[in-house]
């Protein structure tokens, strides 16, 4: 997208994705089931007195198997599936469309697509995130992550490098907008409707920080 093609190309649609053999059906059946059955138990006895046998064992998977997938517990908390997701439709916004608004159509657009069950694990996920200190230590990896690719789309959009000082201030200011909103919608719980929240805290940044 981006300065090196049309706007028109940049907003249009990505790809449809490849429907997955069954091999890829399979393996991201497991995840599912080590991650559904590892928040069952950190819900019901807390997350550092379930070990990952336990959770193996409620998956009905080998504890190799459950680091064959996720390498520490915390991945088992912090992985999913809409890494990719994201990144695509961050692309596929309009070219001249501003970064803030791009992600705040991205976000609701995917919390619009999660299902209630992976809402309550969402939930539960952020919470942990709170509370446990090795979750948030993973977590700063995969925000870095996060504003890496920020970063990177746009550095397209505007030729600048991605390392570029204002492109990781404005970066790391949209990521930390949407941290505090998902805080904020945990902290009221899954029934809530956290797409407020995200209106909120992106026209904090929209109206350039002012009160």
């Amino acid at each position: 997208m981006l300065g090196m093609v049309s706007a028109r190309a940049a907003a249009a649609a990505p790809p449809a994705p490849t429907k997955p053999g069954l091999r890829e059906r399979k393996k991201l059946q497991t995840r599912q089931a080590i991650r559904r059955a590892a928040h069952r138990l950190f819900e019901e006895h807390g997350y550092d007195a379930t070990p990952v046998d336990r959770i193996a064992e409620a998956a009905e998977v080998s504890p190799s198997t459950v680091f064959r997938y996720f390498p520490t517990k915390e991945d088992i908390v912090l992985t999913d599936e809409y890494d990719a997701l994201l990144e695509a439709r961050l692309r596929a916004r309009a070219a001249d469309e501003p970064v803030v608004e791009s992600m705040r159509q991205v976000t609701l657009d995917t919390l619009r697509g999660i299902a209630e069950e992976d809402r309550a694990a969402l939930v539960q996920r952020i919470r942990l995130i709170r509370e446990v200190p090795a979750i948030r230590g993973r977590t700063a990896e995969r925000t870095a992550r996060y504003a890496a690719l920020i970063c990177t789309v746009l550095a397209e959009r505007t030729g600048r490098p991605a390392d570029d000082l204002e492109l990781r201030t404005i970066s790391g200011a949209i990521l930390a907008a949407l941290q505090e909103a998902m805080l904020s919608w945990a902290q009221q719980g899954r029934t809530a409707d956290p797409e407020p929240l995200v209106h909120q805290a992106m026209d904090v940044l929209a109206r350039g920080l002012t009160l």
